[in-house]
């Protein structure tokens, strides 16, 4: 498919987690100028697992804008084979998170060169370049942050809830161990405090997993806030729905209601502008910030891409209103 970009070549910051967020980044990475787009990828999912450092969300957006990801799965790489996890089975090793063997290689190499000394965001941007990836993608912090999820059952790291339990705890709040020292990454601060920065976008990732790790972190909040671009957040949810995993079922288990309003007041002190589904065009009335109506489920890689033109699009009528 033919890219139609964008004339405009000011920078702009996305903030994702992994699969929901990815195909937004992705529609921006391919409207946008080259090199125009920033990532701030979530690290709050990453740990350590068979000796080696994993981090999903990174890794999803490495294989989404590189045109390697798995369209079956929504992770990991596509025509992936399996046979280390077959072998490890056999020998009884753990076999709940699966890595297949394509994918092994980027977590072998982020390993190997972590424990030589180097940093993940700079292993990780050398590794986007390799694949041809234009756009930058930054971990949220060099520093060890970690999602821990507390449940009816106890707290569980993040993986272990998500994969190995599947989600069935009942959730009851979230730790982000590590986040109240780490340092956000020195770039991502200067990125929003950029004052040719165009926009701001909180991709639709889940808002408690994804997006609140990196909120977290020290002055990142105060920083989005006090950003003289537009911030502008795309809702998850549709229709009372998630369209991808466990962000309804949250929303139930910490009592609050599955909707666009639950989402807006959610992100309430960092947005300035929300985007919503048609399907929810009835409930635009009652958010008391600016509000955008569009079509959000991202089906094609042309929808990605509208909804990217049209999310800029938005972030440039609240930056100029008189225009």
């Amino acid at each position: 498919m033919t890219r139609v970009q964008t004339s405009d070549k000011r920078p702009v910051l996305a903030l994702s987690g992994g699969v929901g967020g990815s195909k937004l980044a992705l529609g921006l990475a391919r409207v946008l100028n080259h090199g125009a787009l920033t990532i701030v990828a979530n690290t709050g999912d990453d740990f350590e697992h068979l000796g080696l450092h994993i981090s999903p969300d990174i890794d999803t957006l490495i294989y989404v804008l590189a045109g390697l990801q798995n369209q079956q799965t929504g992770w990991g790489r596509r025509d992936e084979t399996w046979s280390f996890m077959a072998a490890l089975g056999e020998l009884g090793g753990e076999t709940w998170f699966k890595l297949g063997d394509r994918d092994l290689a980027i977590h072998v190499e982020r390993t190997r060169r972590l424990r030589a000394g180097e940093t993940l965001s700079t292993i990780t941007s050398e590794i986007a370049r390799s694949l041809g990836i234009t756009s930058r993608i930054l971990p949220m912090t060099d520093d060890r942050v970690r999602t821990r999820v507390i449940t009816q059952s106890g707290t569980l790291d993040f993986q272990r809830y998500f994969v190995e339990a599947q989600c069935l705890p009942e959730v009851t709040g979230f730790l982000f161990d590590g986040a109240a020292h780490a340092q956000p990454h020195p770039e991502v601060l200067a990125t929003i405090r950029n004052p040719a920065l165009r926009a701001i976008i909180i991709c639709p990732s889940n808002p408690f997993i994804s997006i609140d790790p990196i909120l977290a972190l020290p002055d990142l909040r105060s920083a989005l806030a006090s950003s003289v671009a537009p911030v502008i957040a795309v809702s998850p949810i549709i229709g009372g729905h998630a369209v991808k995993g466990p962000t309804a079922k949250m929303m139930k288990e910490l009592g609050r209601t599955v909707d666009v309003l639950t989402v807006a007041d959610h992100y309430r002190d960092v947005i300035d502008g929300f985007v919503i589904d048609t399907t929810d065009a009835q409930l635009a009335s009652k958010l008391d910030l600016p509000i955008e109506v569009r079509p959000i489920l991202m089906l094609s890689l042309a929808d990605r891409e509208t909804l990217a033109h049209a999310v800029l699009k938005f972030a440039d009528r609240l930056a100029n209103p008189t225009t």
